[in-house]
C-alpha cells in the first residue's frame, strides 16, 4: 500500500506523536542543592545539640538506695 493513499491523517498523526514525546523539564539544581544542605545542617545542628545538652531530668537517688551505709 502507497503511504499516500492512508486514511491517516499525517498533520493529525504529527501531532498525537508531539503529544506523546516525552517533555524535557529543566531542574533548576540550585534550589535542590540549597534545600539539601539546608536539610543536612539542621540534622547536624539537632545531633550535635542531643550530644552536648545536659539531660533534661536529674534525679539523684538516696544513699540507701545506692547501697551506702
Amino acid at each position: 500500500m502507497d503511504p499516500r493513499d492512508s486514511a491517516l491523517d499525517p498533520v493529525a498523526l504529527a501531532y498525537v506523536r508531539a503529544l506523546l514525546r516525552p517533555k524535557t523539564r529543566s531542574v533548576k539544581l540550585g534550589v535542590v542543592l540549597t534545600a539539601a544542605a539546608f536539610a543536612a545542617l539542621c540534622a547536624i545542628s539537632f545531633a550535635t545539640v542531643m550530644v552536648l545538652a545536659p539531660p533534661a531530668v536529674t534525679q539523684h537517688l538516696p544513699d540507701d538506695r545506692l547501697g551506702v551505709p
